[in-house]
């Protein structure tokens, strides 16, 4: 597992469109990575970085720090907006700068 800091667009690529399982640490939900955008320069290396991901109606996640899981990149806790809500469910942001 690369630590947070170390991660960039490059190890999101490759999956997006799978789905990875996000926990407060009591429920867990399942959430697909809908979108993997670049963002131009920032300070991490290989620039900033933008993650969308579509969860269901329910339940809604609320803006905060939630464990993200997934088969080839491990658990790591990521920053989670919630930004849009379409017929399907709720998206949500992850920004990486």
């Amino acid at each position: 597992m690369r630590m947070l800091e170390k991660l960039t667009i490059e190890d999101f690529k490759p999956v997006e469109g799978e789905v990875f399982s996000v926990s407060d640490g009591q429920d867990a939900v399942e959430l697909k990575l809908v979108e993997v955008k670049s963002m131009g320069s920032g300070m991490r290396e290989g620039g900033a970085f933008s993650l969308l991901w579509q969860g269901p109606q329910d339940p809604f996640l609320p803006q905060r720090i939630y464990s993200f899981a997934h088969e080839g990149l491990g658990q790591h806790d990521f920053f989670v907006v919630p930004v849009a809500e379409k017929t399907t469910g709720f998206q949500y942001e992850v920004i990486f700068t």
